[in-house]
């Protein structure tokens, strides 16, 4: 795991103050030592504890140093406006004259400043504006064709989408048709059973109803037993 951030702040604790700044002093000094080595700088540092106790490092001389620093910067070694200046005359000079050879260039394309020109220099202006429009003609061809199949594209987007539309209502057509059908069976089902019942009232109301049946039949005849004593007799 790393190490966690460090807030800086003073330390309270003065035992734990005087182990950081020792640890830190040394760092800071090792770290002056590997500057002045490796860069060849003159390096300086100063340092004063807590208890007033001075610390320092110098790749050289202390006094030589510290005279330096009051002195100020050599201006013996700064170099002069002057002197940058004439180095880099030739360089701007050249630049200059590139920005103006071009700057000419694109007034003849233009088709300005032609005089002075001769019949070889006007038929090689000639071929690169030829060149250059027929460049320009590529591109424009390019980015039409471009547009076009971005446009086609987009068509068959616009078709498949409008195919997708038209597929999603010939279902809700059908399934509406199915839901009236179903809706037209249950009505004739149950107008056949409202038709039944009608024919069974009216049935029951016409005819007799049991117990008229049975006071209404005829009743049963059974023969005298005096008259069939009789009739054996005489036999």
């Amino acid at each position: 795991m790393g190490r966690g951030k460090i807030e800086i702040k003073k330390i309270e604790n003065t035992n734990s103050r005087q182990v950081t700044f020792s640890k830190r002093r040394a760092g800071l000094l090792k770290k002056a030592k590997e500057l002045s080595i490796l860069c060849d700088a003159n390096v300086g540092v100063i340092i004063f504890s807590s208890t007033g106790k001075l610390y320092e490092f110098s790749s050289s001389s202390m006094e030589q140093i510290l005279a330096r620093y009051n002195k100020g910067p050599d201006s013996s070694e700064l170099p002069s406006v002057e002197h940058v200046a004439e180095e880099s005359q030739p360089e701007v000079n050249a630049l200059r004259a590139e920005v103006e050879k071009l700057q000419r260039v694109y007034r003849r394309m233009m088709g300005k400043e032609l005089e002075g020109l001769s019949f070889m220099e006007l038929q090689y202006l000639e071929q690169q504006l030829n060149e250059g429009i027929l460049s320009v003609k590529d591109k424009k061809e390019q980015v039409l064709l471009e547009q076009l199949e971005k446009s086609r594209l987009q068509e068959q987007k616009a078709m498949l989408e409008n195919e997708t539309l038209r597929e999603q209502i010939e279902e809700l057509q059908q399934s509406s048709i199915a839901r009236k059908h179903s809706v037209s069976s249950s009505k004739t089902v149950c107008n056949c059973r409202s038709e039944r019942e009608g024919i069974s009232d009216t049935s029951l109301r016409l005819g007799f109803s049991s117990d008229v049946y049975h006071k209404r039949k005829a009743p049963k005849i059974e023969p005298d037993s005096m008259d069939f004593q009789s009739q054996m007799a005489s036999l």
